[in-house]
């Protein structure tokens, strides 16, 4: 006899749209909360960031992507996603001037970085950054200034970090430009036009948050043990740095140099099939139909694209994507034209999983944020496989291993 599950409203039609034909609610929990890799497991309640993987929808705070990514920017998406409402005017304002205010990092942190090898891996030296800036930042800050203090540098970071790997003075940002101009600048030396910031806006808007993401999970999890922003915000860089989940862009990068021309594409996607051969760019955990933000990235690929080799490299992922949809069944996810959109904007592959955290910076905030206001530690069980009931022997009695 099934027993009964109390659940909140939401979560009541989320789990009945996972059981199987006759599969009472209990049984539904059950077999989910044994999935490996918590996959399906509903582990908390968030107002941040809503997915419909059937759909391919994709909402911050209610509004969905496809807007934001048409007419929003980064300032006003991070306000968004950190203060749970879009700002008005004077609101946006403020935060703006407060986010140019803290862009600056400590003189500390760069004499840091210098000292980092200069061929280090540069989620390696974001990381370190990250956690010294819990150490220089200025100690005076409120929770929420602590927040905005990282969503500021850690652009600036970023960019110093690329810098230092060419021996390359770091440039300081400047005023006058947005968050997405700054940074490229900063990056390149070079004052952006209207379309790369717009671009770089899109890019940013469409990283800004995706629910409970490893990275994200990370940082919740360090936040519910009542650890410091910085820390948790550490722990959320050096998840993001595994590539299956933000490095994934960069292989599809080398993937498609590989190829050379769309002419090669379907006889190398079917040898890397028949070998049984991961292709990064495609699949998604919680997608079943195409990655929303793939397909807005894919959408603005035929107005960016201004090469011959972009246009042919554009050529080549379309191809790809025909052939795993038809053998596979599998749709592309967000990192399948991310690394076009990255590399047309003059950022090197080395540093697109950087950038990625640029990007996710705010909506790991939020989640920080949310959940300080409401915490309970974070501390799930594990399904126990082991023996039971061994007797311990004394080592002089125990079995020589070989």
């Amino acid at each position: 006899m099934s027993k009964v599950v109390k659940v909140s409203e939401d979560t009541h039609s989320k789990l009945t749209g996972m059981a199987k034909w006759g599969e009472p609610l209990d049984q539904v929990i059950q077999r989910l909360t044994t999935q490996k890799g918590l996959e399906d497991v509903i582990a908390g309640t968030s107002s941040i960031c809503f997915i419909d993987g059937t759909e391919g929808r994709l909402l911050y705070r209610g509004y969905d992507i496809r807007d934001l990514a048409a007419h929003s920017t980064y300032e006003e998406t991070a306000y968004l996603l950190m203060n749970g409402k879009l700002p008005a005017e004077n609101e946006l304002q403020r935060f703006s001037r407060n986010l140019f205010a803290k862009r600056p990092v400590p003189p500390e942190i760069i004499s840091i970085l210098l000292e980092l090898p200069k061929n280090c891996d540069a989620m390696d030296a974001l990381r370190v950054c990250v956690a010294a800036l819990g150490v220089f930042d200025d100690p005076m800050y409120s929770l929420q200034e602590k927040a905005s203090s990282i969503a500021a540098k850690i652009g600036t970071v970023v960019a110093a970090i690329h810098r230092h790997k060419h021996d390359w003075t770091p440039i300081p940002p400047k005023d006058d430009l947005s968050y997405a101009a700054n940074f490229l600048y900063m990056v390149t030396g070079k004052e952006p036009s209207e379309s790369d910031t717009r671009l770089m806006n899109v890019f940013f808007i469409l990283h800004g948050d995706h629910e409970l993401n490893a990275s994200t999970f990370t940082a919740r999890v360090i936040a519910s043990t009542l650890s410091d922003i910085y820390s948790a915000v550490t722990g959320a860089v050096g998840a993001l740095k595994g590539p299956l989940h933000g490095g994934a862009n960069e292989k599809v990068v080398e993937m498609t140099s590989e190829i050379e021309s769309s002419k090669n594409a379907e006889k190398y996607v079917s040898n890397r099939l028949a070998n049984k051969q991961k292709l990064m760019g495609f699949g998604h955990r919680v997608y079943r139909t195409m990655d929303p933000r793939a397909q807005i990235l894919k959408e603005m690929a035929k107005d960016f694209l201004s090469t011959e080799r972009e246009r042919e490299d554009f050529q080549i992922l379309l191809k790809v994507e025909e052939v795993m949809r038809k053998e596979k069944n599998l749709y592309p996810n967000v990192d399948l034209y991310s690394g076009l959109a990255l590399n047309h904007m003059g950022i090197p592959t080395y540093l697109f999983t950087p950038v990625f955290a640029v990007g996710r910076a705010p909506g790991w905030l939020a989640h920080v944020l949310e959940q300080y206001s409401d915490n309970r530690i974070i501390r799930p069980r594990a399904e126990y496989l082991g023996s039971q009931g061994s007797k311990y022997v004394p080592i002089e009695n125990r079995a020589t291993s070989r």
